[in-house]
């Protein structure tokens, strides 16, 4: 990416729609709605897992534990017991260790799975323009949950949302695993005489007639049973991709009436989001301030502005990183590895994230953006992760009794609480527990308004393939489209009516001076779709490829092309 463009976040962090016709060259023909067949017996190519696993593996410091059955559903061995117990709908998996200090189990299912064609997995937190439909790799790990398709069936395993442990799924021909990482930040967890209830598991067998996004979405439904979803659409602006930070409360004004004169009449009005720029001491020279209980210098009345922008006819949002690291932060407050950040599990913090997030909602904001604190507590991005997770060796301040899944579960609740009222969005969380928890999760990194290369790998890819998440989990957010000069709109007009009629979330980030008269029209289009409910957008062809051409948008087929003749740009 040339110098002089702003970087993503990511990287700036790291260096100091009658919508139908919205889209030029978008060809709409009618297509017919795959229809599921009636349940009946699971097919012979699927695994059943709601049974006791046929071997259990505990792994501490010291070795591997093939644990020994004591019973139907329980297993002993060097100290630790696994139970498995089945219920109706989920196999919960117990832990007991009361003088062993445990890292991971391994559950495994024998069973011929050599008529799965392609497996897909999803993501610890975001996407990153890497998710996609595979063939076998059996040491590849598949987070949370996995779909085996045949050729005609997708066959769905899972953990139930809010488990106490990091959990992925590998898959070979002779069978199927679940491991289930309980650590303590990097250390074996010290569970003492408590039980651990570590995750509950699910499966669904594809049935007849089913397409395998709508085998993919029915299973994210069985693995939530009671998301957290807001009354309405979710849409509007946010600022980041427009200004990268350089905002003000006079260019807040202008963004909010923009957006409202972008959008429909009615009831529900769209969101206008400040982004990261806003607070105390956000400079290049000091990037990490930390203090969230005023505005800086560009930005002198808070509460004010929220009114100003409720009173401009948008609904009032705001950016926040609940566990960035302010410069008087006292020693026992931080996270005890290389680039530490708050510790959630300091009472103290958690009472500081408590408050600075009630203040947030106190001012008016009815959207809470909260970010970074996936990166914040384990120091690597969720591409960095793999199964290692974090680097090993540290723990957190309290000491090594609970799993960082229980951690980040308390931090997420305590955001949750403090927020009252207002809507939150989580960003760089974990999805697996932000669901049931936030009405919104952004489900890929982050978009461009500078490189639509960006846009296509992050925004394309993370909403076909993480799009069945949406309603199920929460909202989905695949994140902005950054309305600039420097990005074709001829291009960038396709991600816009592919927002627009996917039924998830749209948001833009409008610069004044790319507002010519047609984009004008594609906005206003797009926002009069996005402010409805819309049914779920599906990609076609997403077992061919990572940006899907082919979707089925509002009962129609629809053709975008991401590329265009010229092939893709040098990286």
């Amino acid at each position: 990416m040339p110098a002089r463009q702003p970087p993503s976040r990511r990287r700036f962090l790291e260096q100091t729609v009658a919508a139908t016709s919205l889209a030029a060259g978008v060809a709409a023909r009618r297509v017919a709605a795959p229809r599921a067949g009636p349940p009946g017996p699971p097919p012979a190519s699927f695994l059943d897992i709601l049974r006791p696993p046929d071997a259990v593996v505990a792994q501490t410091d010291a070795a591997f534990l093939t644990l020994g059955a004591t019973g139907a559903a329980r297993w002993e061995g060097g100290g630790i017991v696994v139970t498995t117990d089945p219920g109706a709908a989920a196999l919960a998996v117990g832990l007991e260790a009361p003088g062993v200090p445990v890292r991971r189990l391994h559950l495994r299912w024998r069973g011929d799975l050599s008529a799965t064609r392609l497996l897909l997995g999803d993501a610890w937190e975001r996407g990153y323009g890497d998710l996609e439909w595979r063939g076998f790799v059996p040491d590849r790990a598949m987070p949370w949950y996995c779909a085996l398709w045949n050729g005609r069936l997708a066959h769905g395993y899972g953990v139930r949302t809010g488990p106490a442990a990091f959990c992925f799924w590998q898959a070979d021909r002779d069978g199927l695993s679940l491991w289930a990482d309980v650590r303590s930040g990097g250390v074996p967890l010290q569970l003492g005489g408590r039980r651990l209830d570590v995750c509950d598991m699910v499966c669904r067998p594809g049935r007849p007639g089913e397409s395998a996004f709508a085998a993919v979405h029915m299973l994210c439904r069985l693995m939530c049973p009671a998301p957290r979803l807001p009354a309405r659409p979710v849409y509007g602006h946010n600022d980041w991709y427009a200004a990268y930070g350089d905002t003000s409360e006079a260019s807040a004004l202008a963004d909010a009436a923009r957006i409202v004169e972008l959008s429909p009449a009615g009831d529900n009005r769209p969101f206008a989001v400040l982004d990261d720029g806003w607070q105390p001491g956000r400079s290049p020279s000091q990037p990490l301030p930390g203090v969230w209980d005023r505005g800086n210098e560009k930005f002198p009345d808070m509460p004010g502005l929220a009114a100003r922008i409720r009173g401009a006819g948008a609904r009032p949002g705001i950016w926040m990183r609940p566990l960035e690291l302010p410069a008087d932060a006292p020693a026992a407050w931080t996270i005890p590895r290389q680039g530490a950040m708050l510790d959630p599990t300091v009472p103290e913090v958690r009472h500081k994230v408590a408050a600075d997030v009630a203040r947030l909602a106190q001012w008016g904001f009815d959207l809470i953006k909260h970010d970074y604190s996936t990166y914040d507590i384990f120091g690597r991005w969720g591409f960095q992760m793999g199964t290692a997770l974090t680097r090993e060796g540290w723990t957190f301040g309290e000491g090594a009794g609970r799993t960082t899944a229980e951690v980040i579960g308390e931090l997420y609740d305590t955001i949750r609480a403090a927020a009252g009222e207002a809507l939150i969005i989580g960003c760089n969380t974990v999805s697996h527990l932000s669901a049931g928890r936030f009405e919104m999760c952004r489900i890929g990194d982050d978009t461009s308004g500078t490189e639509w290369a960006r846009t296509r790998r992050m925004g394309v890819n993370s909403l076909a393939f993480r799009g069945a998440q949406h309603g199920a989990f929460y909202v989905a957010d695949p994140d902005c489209v950054g309305v600039t000069a420097a990005v074709p709109w001829q291009l960038n007009r396709q991600w816009l009516d592919l927002l627009s009629r996917s039924g998830t979330m749209t948001f833009v980030s409008v610069a004044a001076a790319a507002l010519t008269d047609a984009v004008r029209r594609d906005l206003r289009a797009a926002l009069a779709l996005a402010a409805t409910p819309q049914p779920l957008g599906e990609p076609l062809d997403w077992q061919a490829g990572v940006w899907p051409r082919r979707w089925k948008l509002r009962g129609r087929e629809v053709d975008y092309d991401w590329i265009g003749p010229e092939g893709v740009d040098a990286p």
